[in-house]
């Protein structure tokens, strides 16, 4: 096991293009830390710069407390598990599992053993005579995690090992990688674009856009406290509803505008000096699907907390039901053009030009496509970004 540490890196090719700026990570000594980002964002250039597979521009990069800048892939004691799995198909599982010990000249006897074992941690102990034509996807997937057992290294690096199984099957395989991961203790560094995953998998999760690097903390604390307006609209799905509106303030407090409605912010929000400076002025507000509800579901719930609209679309989902509905005010995030890419999405609007937002809310609800709905929303979760920085709004 191993500490690894980035400092400053960088990465500029030939062209120009700087794939990865300043980044400054430490992954503890058996932690396991995800990459995760839009399309393009750097995520497996900085996890092939750790692996030695791509020059570093500048910067180091240490592993266990030993600079590996000009060091080979081969010496620097890792192992790689990659999106296509990149097994010998003439081989049997054993075969593929024990290649780099063989290549290393490691003892026969000593190569069965830790086969036979890394075999038995992943349900692989009826399949070693077989070759990787024979079996599924995620058997495949297993032989490769073998292949990085086996070594015992002292980091793994996984660039978006699950993307080519279905979605059941990658449920599946994401709580063994991270059983696996736990049972053996070994430092891992993993690459994906799926924000799902990486919230269900990492200890910390590092939010990477255009090889900056946004943000670094437990999943937990991203979705609850997202340092900027990225990371607000990339970590959660369904995603934030984000949308730039005047902040103002009445007789019963801090409140916005949504095209002819007024809704209250209050809470704790009132007396924040920060979001004081705010007033009149505009600000981003974040809010996420889960706090919204059905009005009829939440009695409870001020006139003022209220919004009324229509519903475009309902999709029931048996545990909770996505309704979309339309406000008068235009999404932040594509707005400002915070996605690019192949990840960009246009904003959905309805027949009268109004912008499609969307809420999370009981399956007990009567909503139809269609009617008219009022949507009881918790501003007691709303998030506030500064709409010129888009860096969240704090005291």
């Amino acid at each position: 096991m191993a500490q690894v540490v980035l400092s400053d890196v960088n990465k500029v090719y030939p062209n120009g293009y700087h794939a990865i700026e300043d980044l400054s990570l430490e992954i503890h000594d058996g932690e396991f830390l995800v990459l995760v980002g839009p399309s393009g964002c750097g995520k497996s250039t900085a996890l092939r710069m750790v692996a030695g597979l791509e020059d570093i521009s500048s910067g180091e990069l240490k592993i266990d407390d030993r600079v590996v800048n000009e060091v080979h892939p081969k010496d620097r004691d890792i192992a790689m598990v990659f999106q296509n799995y990149a097994l010998y198909p003439h081989m049997t599982v054993a075969d593929n599992i024990g290649f780099a010990l063989k290549l290393a000249k490691v003892p026969k006897a000593e190569i069965q053993d830790r086969v036979r074992k890394a075999a038995q941690i992943l349900d692989l102990t009826e399949n070693l005579d077989r070759k990787p034509g024979q079996l599924s996807g995620g058997q495949r997937q297993r032989v490769a995690m073998g292949r990085a057992i086996v070594r015992e290294p002292k980091a793994f690096l996984m660039d978006e090992p699950l993307s080519n199984l279905d979605a059941k099957l990658r449920v599946q395989m994401r709580a063994e990688i991270a059983g696996l991961q736990r049972d053996l203790g070994v430092t891992t560094i993993y690459v994906t674009h799926d924000q799902v995953e990486a919230m269900t998998m990492g200890d910390r999760v590092a939010v990477l856009k255009r090889g900056l690097l946004q943000q670094v903390d437990t999943p937990q604390n991203l979705y609850d406290s997202p340092d900027n307006v990225f990371v607000a609209g990339f970590i959660g799905s369904p995603s934030m509803n984000l949308f730039k509106v005047r902040l103002e303030r009445n007789d019963a407090g801090l409140a916005m505008r949504v095209g002819e409605q007024s809704l209250a912010i209050g809470g704790e929000a009132n007396s924040r000096p920060a979001l004081e400076s705010f007033v009149g002025r505009d600000v981003v507000i974040g809010i996420r699907p889960e706090d919204i509800e059905d009005a009829t579901l939440a009695p409870s719930t001020p006139a003022d907390r209220r919004l009324r609209s229509t519903t475009t679309l309902v999709e029931s989902l048996g545990s909770e039901i996505i309704v979309h509905f339309p406000l008068p005010v235009e999404p932040y995030a594509i707005m400002e053009a915070e996605f690019e890419g192949e990840d960009a999405v246009a904003a959905a609007t309805d027949d009268s030009g109004n912008y499609i937002y969307v809420a999370r809310i009981s399956p007990r609800s009567r909503a139809r496509i269609g009617e008219a709905i009022e949507l009881a929303v918790d501003t007691s979760r709303m998030h506030f970004f500064d709409p010129e920085t888009g860096l969240a709004i704090r005291d």
